[in-house]
């Protein structure tokens, strides 16, 4: 059976393409979940609004993302830290830590978006990447310093 998928999904495809798929996995899973429509005429057309519709916001995301990571870029953020002998550090950096900076600032971001390979267990000055969209992403400067 030919279906056209309405979303990306994974073992099958992208948004809009015309797969084959089994009979029973399009009429019991796909097409009730709304995964797929059936490959008929009148829900091609259906597909393409909803593929305008989609390109006009992701267009919409990527300028909003682009004129925060803009202002993103000017910023920079001081987290205080305790520290030992020897200007050790007591826990880490988390990008949690350096989302609520953001935010004493006025700026919200998600923490999921702040990219943090492992988290920061030193004093000093950072450069953190902030993906705002899949072709976004900015820079802050981290500064972690002892209270």
């Amino acid at each position: 059976m030919k279906i056209i998928l309405r979303q990306d999904f994974e073992k099958l495809g992208k948004f809009g393409d015309i797969v084959e798929v089994k009979p029973g996995y399009a009429r019991n899973y796909l097409i009730p979940k709304n995964i797929a429509y059936p490959a008929k005429p009148n829900f091609i057309k259906i597909v393409e609004e909803e593929k305008k519709h989609k390109q006009f916001k992701l267009l919409k995301a990527k300028k909003q993302a682009e004129e925060l990571a803009k202002k993103l870029e000017s910023v920079s953020v001081t987290i205080s830290v305790s520290v030992g002998e020897e200007d050790k550090m007591f826990g880490s950096v988390t990008s949690q830590d350096i989302a609520k900076a953001l935010e004493e600032q006025g700026i919200e971001i998600d923490r999921r978006k702040i990219v943090l390979e492992e988290p920061i267990k030193e004093l000093g000055i950072y450069s953190v990447p902030i993906k705002l969209h899949p072709e976004v992403e900015a820079k802050i400067k981290v500064w972690v310093v002892k209270e």
